[in-house]
Formats: C-alpha cells, sequence, structure tokens
C-alpha cells in the first residue's frame, strides 16, 4: 500500500498554500527587480548612454511580464496574487541613485539576476513533482534569468 502522505497530492491543501506562498514571494521579488531596472533606465539617459537605457528599459519590460505570469499562475492555483512588497525594499531599492556609475548600475543587476537564478533553482525541485505546470513556468523564467546575467556580464566586461 503506498504512503500518500509522503509526497503531498496536487490537491492537498496544506501543500498549495506553501505553493501560494513560495509563488508569491517570486512575485514580489519581480515587482522588486520592475522598479530597479526602472530606475536605472531613468538615471541611464544621455546621449552617450541610451543603449543602457535600453537595455535596462528591455529587462524591466521582461521582468514585468515574468511578475504578470507568475501573477496568473497564482489564480490559476485558486490564490491571490499578493502585491505588498513587505520588508523586500532594502535600503538599496529606496536610495538615491543620483551620481552612480552605470558600472555600478550593472553590478547590481547582476547580483540581483543571480540571486533570482539560485531562487528558481531552489523552486524547480520543489515544484517538480508537485506541479508539473509551475515547474515548466519556473524552469521558463529561469532561461530567461541566465540569459539576462548573461548580458549583463558580457556589459562588464572590458
Amino acid at each position: 500500500m503506498a504512503d500518500t502522505h509522503s509526497q503531498p497530492s496536487v490537491t492537498d491543501p496544506g501543500d498549495l498554500g506553501v505553493r501560494l506562498t513560495l509563488l508569491n514571494a517570486a512575485l514580489a521579488t519581480k515587482v522588486v527587480c520592475v522598479r530597479r531596472y526602472t530606475r536605472h533606465a531613468l538615471l541611464a539617459g544621455g546621449a552617450c548612454h541610451e543603449a543602457m537605457r535600453a537595455v535596462f528599459g528591455l529587462h524591466a519590460r521582461d521582468e514585468q511580464d515574468h511578475a504578470l505570469r507568475l501573477a496568473e499562475r497564482i489564480q490559476q492555483l485558486g490564490g491571490r496574487p499578493d502585491f505588498n512588497l513587505g520588508g523586500l525594499m532594502s535600503s538599496g531599492d529606496t536610495q538615491d541613485d543620483e551620481g552612480r556609475t552605470l558600472v555600478e548600475l550593472l553590478r547590481e543587476n547582476l547580483e540581483a539576476e543571480r540571486i533570482a537564478i539560485a531562487s528558481y533553482r531552489d523552486l524547480i525541485p520543489y515544484f517538480a513533482d508537485r506541479d508539473p505546470t509551475t515547474r515548466r513556468l519556473l524552469e521558463e523564467l529561469l532561461d530567461e534569468e541566465e540569459a539576462h546575467a548573461n548580458a549583463l556580464h558580457t556589459l562588464l566586461k572590458p
């Protein structure tokens, strides 16, 4: 006889609560990323920095898309997307960026991408058997985050 308690089913309400909490945390992180990239796009103005402004703007739109996809998945699971950022806003998210160099902005964004990559890599095994649809979504987002990190890393090369 199989032990049904060792692996929560897709419909286990306790497991669903955990999944929704994890997805809402990922959603909040994406909202912070949208804010950061948008702020950096605005800071990267000026004729010599238009290419960087475009990169940051594109990444902001990608992060917005990630947030929307996570919010939609939360709704599909019967949850409510939580856009309350709570403690996720650090001093780095509200600081005055005036006078910061493009290299500093690139490094900050690269570090944030690396954190997102690590987070998705941690989440994917949790969702693997519990929720294959969410696992696939997270794998797609991971691929896009890795592409962002590679692009930022390339821009930082001398």
